[in-house]
């Protein structure tokens, strides 16, 4: 049988640092088999969202492992943990399965000071990225007194993470009015000013004049789903943001291209932008989180930074 050893021992060294701390560990993941760095892993990862522990699977695992890894973590479960949830991202509709322990009425997860709502009921993400963290990091450090534009918003955890770094505003647009919510929510939950947000249910591609007009903005996140058919197809529709740059922050700004496409490598967005916005220029590309190593860097979460100067 295939080794639970590799996915459980990042687990135990995490519970010891949590054991000598009085406040939440930060939210993260704990054990990436996607990566392909460990043989015979590759359907299994592995997160972490105090009290809650998420074991998501991308193929059935051998007969018999569920059960290996629920008896060797037994030991270590009580007081940290309280529920084992198990997702299976192989199966239609990507159901869970309550492992070990009893789901929580209300999970979150933790960033700093900060607190996320999550949901794990009828849908493959649950409401947080961890992936993205090295853009919150940028962000927090980027966002105090900006004027923030942040597109395909979610459930809005980066304007949360701007706000809370002293963002002057945020606009937050998304298609769907339920992830919107989700992002009031969010706000609310972490004391945040209302003045200091909005929230746009819009078509993006389609409603550009009623995003502009909340302008002009100094940073602006470009965070589309990769390939979402009647929504957001990358190799098709990037480059109709990208074009949009200058009329977004006519005065210069920031850029955050997030493309999370394993099989486009971070060409494809340096292809994009020297083709729609050649005044936008390269500053930084942002290294992936520690947490997410994989023998093809370029199959993970991109996020480049571009500066625009207007001509």
């Amino acid at each position: 049988m295939i080794s639970s050893k590799p996915l459980i021992n990042p687990l135990l060294t995490y519970l010891e640092q949590r054991r000598c701390q009085s406040a939440a560990l930060d939210s993260r993941r704990l054990f990436h088999g996607r990566g392909r760095c460990f043989p015979g892993l590759e359907f299994a990862c592995l997160d972490w969202y105090e009290p809650l522990l998420l074991l998501t699977l991308y193929a059935e695992p051998p007969q018999g492992w569920l059960e290996e890894v629920r008896q060797i973590l037994a030991p270590h479960l009580v007081p940290a943990i309280s529920c084992l949830l198990v997702q299976r991202r192989h199966e239609s509709g990507a159901p869970s399965q309550v492992l070990w322990g009893e789901l929580p009425e209300s999970v979150y997860a933790h960033w700093r000071e900060l607190r996320f709502e999550l949901s794990f009921a009828q849908q493959q993400n649950c409401g947080f990225f961890l992936d993205m963290e090295p853009g919150r990091q940028w962000l927090a450090q980027e966002a105090g007194g900006k004027r923030l534009l942040n597109l395909f918003a979610y459930t809005s955890s980066l304007s949360v993470v701007a706000l809370a770094a002293g963002a002057e505003r945020v606009v937050n647009v998304d298609m769907s009015s339920r992830a919107l919510n989700w992002s009031r929510r969010n706000h609310q939950l972490n004391g945040l000013d209302k003045a200091r947000s909005e929230f746009l249910a819009e078509d993006i591609l389609k409603s550009w004049g009623r995003i502009r007009r909340r302008g002009p903005y100094d940073l602006v996140i470009f965070d589309p789903p990769s390939f979402q058919p009647g929504s957001f197809v990358a190799t098709k529709d990037y480059g109709r943001l990208v074009r949009r740059i200058p009329e977004l922050m006519p005065e210069g700004g920031k850029v955050m291209a997030c493309l999370n496409a394993p099989e486009l490598p971070a060409d494809f967005l340096l292809e994009v932008f020297a083709r729609e916005c050649p005044q936008a220029e390269l500053e930084q590309r942002l290294l992936p989180s520690p947490d997410f190593v994989d023998t093809n860097p370029e199959q993970l979460l991109k996020l480049l930074i571009f500066r625009y100067l207007p001509g």
